[in-house]
C-alpha cells in the first residue's frame, strides 16, 4: 500500500468515533432480535403500505370487540412503534398479554411467543436494552417448552396462525404467503376452527381480488369454508364469505338463506354486518345494505371503508336509473331524485378521501361521478393527481390507469390516449382482473 493510502486511511480511521459499550451491547442484541418470530420480522417496513388506515382498521375492529382482540393490539404496537409512539406501543403489548392470560390460560405459553417477540423490538427500539434482554429471557423460557423449538423460536401452529392473519391485514401482496402460513398451522391442527377460517380467508381474497394467481380455482374457497361450517355450524362470518361466493356463481337462494342465518346469530359483529351489506349491494337491495351500512357507522363513525361503501350504494342506484331512463324517455320525472343521488354520492366518496386521503378507490368513484354530472374538470384534476403519485402499490397503478383509459375513451373520444393508458396497466409487471380487461378492450380495439 501506497503512503498515500496508509496516511488516508490512518485519517479516517482518526475520526471515527470510538464504538461505545452501549452501542456493542445494542448490535449484540439486534442479531438476536432477526431471529424472532413476530411483526417486526413478518412485514417489510419499507413498502408502500398505508400505516395510517391499518391502524384505524385495527382500532376500529378492538372499537367493534372482536373476538381475537390480542392479535389487533399486538399488530397495533407493531405500528405504533415504527410511527414513533413507542410508549403507546408498550400499552399496546400489556392489554394483549392480559387478554391472552384471561382468555387462553392454559394455552398462554402458546399464543405468548409473538407478544414476548414484539416486547422484545418495541424495548430495543426505545434504547431500553436491559428490558428488551428480559423479554428475549422469557421467550427462551417459554421456547424450552416446546420439543422442537429452538433458542427463541417455536414454529407451532399457533405462530404460523398470527402470522397467517398478520399478513392478511397487511396488502394484497402477502396473500399468497398468508395461505401458506394457514396450510402449515393446519398440518399440526386440521380441525383448527381459527386457522381453517383463516386459510378460507385467504383463498377467498385470492380468488376475487387483484393478483390472483391463474391456479387458484374460484371454488376452493367454497369447499374451505363449508369446512369451517362443518366445524361450527354457528360461524356466521364463514356464512357470509360463503354466501357472497355463491352469490358470484348465482346460487341466490343458499347464499340469502346463509346471510339470514348470519345476521341471526350475529348481527352485531361489525365484520358479519359489513359483508352481508355487501351481498345485498351486489343483489340490488339497497335499502337492506344501507341499513346495515348506517348500524356499522354509528359504532365506528370515522371509517372511511364504510363511507365509501355507502356511497356504493347511492351509486348504485345512480348507474340504475342512467340505465332505465336511456331505455325510455331521458327528459323524465327522475332528474330530481338523478340529482339527489348524485349529491350522495359526493358527499360519502369525499368523506371517505378526507378520512384516508391515500384511499384510491373512492377518488376513482367520485371521479366517475364527476364525469356523470358532466363536471370534467374536477373528474380530471383527480386524474391528473392520481397519475402524479409515486411508489404506489401495483394494483391501485393499474386501478388508475385503468379508469383514466375509459375516461379517455368514452368521455373524451380520444383513443389514442387510451391507448396509452391501457398499455401502461398491460406493462405493470402484476396479474390481476384490471391487466385482463385491458387486455381485451386492446384486442378489441385492435379489431376495429
Amino acid at each position: 500500500m501506497c503512503p498515500y493510502h496508509v496516511w488516508y486511511n490512518q485519517l479516517e480511521l482518526s475520526v471515527l468515533p470510538p464504538v461505545s459499550e452501549f452501542d456493542t451491547e445494542k448490535n449484540a442484541l439486534k442479531v438476536k432480535l432477526d431471529w424472532l418470530q413476530c411483526h417486526f420480522t413478518w412485514t417489510p417496513q419499507t413498502e408502500t403500505i398505508d400505516w395510517d388506515d391499518m391502524k384505524q382498521r385495527l382500532e376500529d375492529s378492538i372499537q367493534a370487540g372482536v373476538k381475537y382482540q390480542a392479535r389487533s393490539y399486538n399488530h397495533l404496537a407493531f405500528i405504533n412503534c415504527l410511527q414513533g409512539n413507542c410508549e403507546e406501543a408498550i400499552q399496546n403489548l400489556k392489554e394483549a398479554k392480559r387478554i391472552l392470560r384471561e382468555r387462553h390460560g392454559d394455552g398462554f405459553e402458546k399464543r405468548i411467543l409473538v407478544t414476548y417477540g414484539n416486547y422484545v423490538w418495541v424495548y430495543y427500539h426505545m434504547d431500553q436494552l436491559e428490558e428488551a434482554q428480559s423479554y428475549l429471557d422469557k421467550l427462551e423460557t417459554v421456547c424450552k417448552l416446546f420439543p422442537e423449538a429452538s433458542r427463541f423460536t417455536a414454529m407451532i401452529p399457533e405462530l404460523y396462525g398470527e402470522k397467517g392473519w398478520s399478513l392478511l391485514t397487511t396488502a394484497a401482496q402477502y396473500y399468497e404467503e398468508a395461505k401458506k402460513c394457514f396450510t402449515k398451522a393446519l398440518e399440526k391442527d386440521p380441525d383448527n376452527i381459527e386457522w381453517n377460517v383463516g386459510y378460507a380467508t385467504a383463498l377467498y381474497r385470492l380468488e376475487g381480488f387483484s393478483g390472483t394467481p391463474g391456479g387458484h380455482k374460484s371454488t376452493e374457497s367454497i369447499k374451505q369454508f363449508r369446512r369451517v361450517l362443518e366445524l361450527d355450524p354457528d360461524h356466521a362470518e364463514a356464512m357470509v364469505l360463503l354466501a357472497l361466493k355463491l352469490q358470484e356463481f348465482n346460487q341466490e337462494e343458499e347464499a340469502s338463506t346463509l346471510v339470514e342465518r348470519a345476521l341471526q346469530r350475529s348481527r352485531h359483529h361489525p365484520y358479519v354486518r359489513r359483508y352481508a351489506a355487501k351481498f345485498y349491494r351486489k343483489a340490488s337491495k339497497i335499502d337492506k345494505s344501507l341499513k346495515l351500512l348506517r348500524e356499522s357507522l354509528a359504532n365506528t363513525p370515522n371509517s372511511a371503508f364504510l363511507y365509501h361503501q355507502i356511497g356504493l350504494c347511492y351509486k348504485s342506484q345512480l348507474l340504475h336509473m342512467i340505465k332505465a331512463s336511456n331505455r325510455n324517455n331521458p327528459h323524465n320525472s327522475t332528474n330530481g331524485k338523478k340529482m339527489d343521488l348524485i349529491n350522495q354520492c359526493k358527499y360519502y366518496f369525499k368523506k371517505a378521501v378526507k378520512l384516508r386521503q391515500s384511499f384510491i378507490n373512492p377518488q376513482l368513484d367520485l371521479a366517475v361521478i364527476y364525469s356523470i354530472n358532466e363536471e370534467l374538470q374536477e373528474a380530471e384534476k383527480i386524474y391528473s393527481d392520481l397519475l402524479e403519485l409515486e411508489d404506489i402499490r401495483p394494483e391501485n397503478k393499474q386501478a388508475i390507469r385503468l379508469q383514466v383509459g375509459l375516461f379517455e375513451l368514452n368521455v373524451k373520444k380520444s383513443k389514442p390516449n387510451a391507448i396509452i393508458h391501457f398499455e401502461e396497466v398491460m406493462q405493470v409487471n402484476y396479474d390481476s382482473l384490471e391487466k385482463e380487461r385491458c387486455r381485451k378492450i386492446l384486442e378489441r380495439i385492435a379489431k376495429h
